[in-house]
C-alpha cells in the first residue's frame, strides 16, 4: 500500500501529530480522581458497560478493523490488576484497553487534555480517564488512584510514547518513568503493539488499513532489583517486545514519516 500522507518530524520524543489543539486545563491537588457516591458509581457503570462498550466495539471492529492476538495473556491475570503499555498511533487508541480487558474495568493514564474538553470532563472520568497532573506536587492524587484501581484488579493502560503519530509503524523511544507503577504496586505489565495490515473480504474497500493489537505474556518486575533499576529493566523488556513485534507484523505503510533536523542541528 502506497503511503497516503507524509509527516516530517525533528523530535521523536515530543513531536505530536494529533491535531487536536486543545487548551489544557489545570489538574492540581484539588482534582478528584475517585468518586465514591452511589449515584456516581451507578452512572459510571451504566455509561461504561451499557452505553460506551457496545459503541466502542462497533467502531473498533467496523471502522478500525481491530483484531487481537494473544488476548489470552490478559485473561490469565484473573483476580489481579495489571498495566498495559502500548504504542500510540491513533486518537481512538483509548478504545483498545476496554475491549481487551473486558470484563475488567479499564483505566487509561493520559495527559490533562482528556479532561480539558468543555462539557465532557465527567464523562471521560466515568469512562476511566486518569489524567496526569499539570505540576509535580499534585502527583500524589494520581498515585493514590492507581493504587486503588490496582487493588480492584483493574486493567490500567499507559501509552509511554505520550504523543500520537497516526499509523506509525515503528516504536519511538520512551523513558522508564511510567514503569514505576507496576514496580511500586507489585503487579505485572503486558506490552501491547498496534500494527497495520491490509483489509480483506467485505472490508477490502476501506482505504485505511486494519489494526492488529498483539499482547505479550505478563512481565513481572524483578523483586531482586532496587525499585529504580527494576523499572528501567521492565521498560527494556517491554520496549524489546514492542520493537520486535512492530518489525515483524506491520504489513502496510499508510503514512510515511521523514526526519528533518532542526535548524540548530544543521549549523
Amino acid at each position: 500500500m502506497k503511503a497516503k500522507r507524509v509527516y516530517t518530524y525533528s523530535d521523536p520524543l515530543n513531536d505530536d501529530f494529533a491535531g487536536t489543539n486543545i487548551k489544557t486545563c489545570h489538574v492540581g491537588k484539588e482534582f478528584c480522581y475517585i468518586r465514591t457516591s452511589l449515584l456516581w458509581r451507578v452512572a459510571s457503570f451504566l455509561v461504561y458497560y451499557i452505553i460506551a462498550l457496545p459503541i466502542v466495539w462497533l467502531v473498533a471492529k467496523l471502522y478500525l478493523g481491530l483484531k487481537f492476538e494473544n488476548r489470552s495473556a490478559l485473561r490469565k491475570l484473573h483476580g489481579k490488576g495489571f498495566f498495559l503499555y502500548g504504542n500510540h498511533t491513533q486518537i481512538l487508541d483509548a478504545f483498545i484497553p476496554p475491549l481487551a480487558g473486558f470484563p475488567k474495568r479499564s483505566y487509561i493514564i493520559a495527559g490533562p487534555d482528556v479532561v480539558s474538553i468543555p462539557g465532557i470532563k465527567h464523562l471521560v472520568m466515568m469512562l476511566g480517564a486518569l489524567p496526569i497532573p499539570t505540576y509535580l506536587p499534585a502527583l500524589r492524587g494520581l498515585l493514590n488512584a492507581i493504587s486503588v484501581r490496582c487493588s480492584q484488579c483493574a486493567c490500567i493502560a499507559v501509552y509511554p510514547e505520550a504523543h500520537i503519530w497516526p499509523f506509525y509503524t515503528g516504536i519511538r523511544p520512551f523513558p522508564d518513568t511510567a514503569f514505576r507503577y507496576p514496580v511500586s504496586e507489585n503487579v505485572p505489565a503486558i506490552a501491547m503493539v498496534t500494527t497495520y495490515r491490509k483489509r480483506k473480504g467485505l472490508f477490502r474497500f476501506f482505504k485505511r488499513p486494519g489494526m492488529t493489537v498483539s499482547f505479550s505474556e505478563a512481565m513481572f518486575p524483578d523483586p531482586s532489583l532496587a525499585p529504580r533499576v527494576a523499572q528501567a529493566e521492565l521498560r527494556n523488556r517491554v520496549f524489546t517486545f514492542m520493537e520486535t513485534t512492530a518489525g515483524e507484523k506491520n504489513q502496510v505503510c499508510y503514512v510515511r514519516y521523514e526526519y528533518v533536523p532542526k535548524k540548530e542541528e544543521i549549523k
